[in-house]
């Protein structure tokens, strides 16, 4: 089997897509349970913890495109392409998360909650005593 750069890079979108509809069909029917409140904070936890992942992954990324992406002398560099290297590595990172990313987001997910009950319910996060 011989594959091109663009059969790799479509094979590798459809892996991640369909990756990414199962774990949204898994947190949909998880959600079911939750109270309209409950919902809403989950949407709104879901959005931060994208955007951690996005921002996350675009810190990792600049480093290897610093080497990697070096402008020609002769018809690159200045600030206009710095600028937009910014914005590219932004949109890099949105489409990592977005596409699956690197599991992230359902950490910090999990995290907000925990810290969001312990918020809610201190009695229960020191053992039942103040």
């Amino acid at each position: 089997m011989n594959l091109d750069p663009n059969t790799s890079l479509a094979l590798m979108q459809a892996t991640q897509s369909d990756s990414a509809a199962k774990a949204n069909a898994a947190k949909a029917s998880a959600n079911k349970s939750l109270s309209q409140s409950d919902e809403k904070m989950h949407a709104q936890l879901d959005v931060v913890a994208k955007d951690f992942e996005s921002m996350f992954m675009t810190e990792m990324i600049k480093p290897m495109f610093e080497e990697v992406n070096k402008p020609n002398a002769m018809f690159g560099g200045g600030k206009g392409e710095e600028i937009f290297n910014g914005f590219m590595m932004q949109e890099y990172g949105k489409l990592i998360s977005d596409t699956g990313g690197i599991g992230i987001a359902d950490a910090v997910k999990q995290e907000l909650i925990r810290m969001q009950e312990t918020a809610d319910n201190p009695r229960s996060a020191v053992g039942g005593t103040l």
